[in-house]
């Protein structure tokens, strides 16, 4: 199966988990494209095209995004229900990773829409493990939809 590598976007307001993110994706030897935005209302001004995101091939359409609940302007959960209410983006995936393991925070999550809910690893052996196997399941194993299939606003 060859594949177009897809990008991932991660929102996460700390610097250290993004740089590990990364760090993790290349240790897992995933070949995929990561870009970062900082809170909710980066995230919503990248899928919209705004600002300094309005370049198409700087600011790719994401095939997955990893999403953070606490996060500072716009939180994860505010971000997630407007992702998944809005019918040009609500394909997209979205997976939850974050410190909460609050029961409250996974149940309304899903009810959001959010396609998975992880716990961030403690170590960084368990992010690697843990972006190996998302990189695993989304990239080689689910069908994703065609990003001409995806309408930036």
């Amino acid at each position: 199966m060859n594949r177009k590598p897809i990008t991932i976007l991660m929102a996460d307001d700390d610097p250290d988990d993004r740089m590990l993110t990364g760090e993790a994706l290349e240790e897992s030897l995933l070949a995929n494209d990561l870009h970062f935005v900082e809170d909710g209302e980066e995230l919503m001004d990248y899928l919209h095209c705004r600002g300094k995101y309005s370049d198409p091939v700087s600011a790719p359409k994401p095939g997955v995004i990893l999403l953070d609940l606490n996060m500072p302007k716009k939180d994860g959960r505010e971000a997630l229900k407007e992702i998944k209410s809005d019918p040009n983006l609500k394909r997209i995936p979205i997976v939850v990773m974050t410190t909460s393991k609050v029961e409250q925070d996974i149940l309304r999550s899903y009810d959001l829409g959010a396609n998975s809910y992880i716990t961030k690893p403690v170590t960084f052996d368990g992010l690697v493990d843990v972006i190996r196997n998302l990189g695993r399941y989304w990239f080689e194993i689910v069908e994703l939809p065609q990003s001409e299939e995806y309408v930036r606003s």
